[in-house]
């Protein structure tokens, strides 16, 4: 989780910040954070996690 430049103990407090506040998942060969639940997608930029919904890549449920 080091390769993201976010703090352990940080990306065990994160949660998505949709109504469902799952847990996110790193996932470090796309240096971003990924809503268990949704499926969502937050960037993590120069080790910050952008949080914003309008900066997510949203995945469309079928």
């Amino acid at each position: 989780m080091a390769e993201l430049g976010v703090a352990p103990w940080l990306l065990e407090l994160l949660r998505c910040p949709l109504p469902h506040h799952a847990k996110l998942d790193a996932q470090t060969q796309i240096s971003s954070l990924v809503c268990t639940e949704c499926g969502n997608i937050y960037p993590v930029r120069d080790g910050l996690p952008i949080m914003l919904t309008d900066q997510a890549e949203v995945v469309q449920s079928s």
